[in-house]
């Protein structure tokens, strides 16, 4: 049980804080890995919460691994995200507002495959081409990172 659950059992769905990690990992085509989640059935960025102890970057090597089967090299910090537009309703009724941390996986190894519960599958995705099946929080994260590569 992670630290996450171990709160919900005192606090049920009412919102909480929460920290966390998007991974952005390109192909050679410069496409965007995303992961076609069990939880909303939509897709998303790899990723995840930090576990007690944890830092940012652990937990990027981390979920991406869990997620993926990819192993972390190296990786970028692009952008960091509060407030507002980080909060989300899981199908459960949980609810969270998110300081979420925004890499770019700048080198990795490994296959890609499905390591766990959280996903369903995965597609590689290019700007122009973004999937259209994702909830509203992700888009918006989605449009962020994509503002940010047009802009650097």
């Amino acid at each position: 049980m992670n630290y996450y659950q171990k709160l919900r059992k005192f606090i049920g769905h009412d919102p909480i804080l929460t920290s966390g990690t998007i991974l952005v990992v390109f192909n050679d085509k410069r496409e965007i890995l995303m992961q076609l989640r069990s939880d909303y059935k939509q897709w998303g960025f790899p990723g995840g919460g930090l576990e007690l102890g944890e830092s940012l970057e652990d937990t990027a090597k981390r979920e991406l691994e869990e997620e993926t089967g990819l192993i972390l090299d190296t990786l970028k910090l692009i952008d960091i995200v509060s407030g507002q537009e980080t909060y989300r309703e899981y199908p459960n009724g949980d609810k969270v507002y998110d300081v979420t941390a925004i890499y770019e996986v700048t080198g990795y190894h490994g296959n890609l495959k499905i390591n766990d519960d959280e996903s369903l599958g995965f597609e590689w995705f290019s700007f122009d081409n973004e999937p259209d099946n994702m909830p509203d929080f992700m888009r918006r994260y989605w449009n962020r990172i994509k503002k940010h590569y047009e802009n650097n």
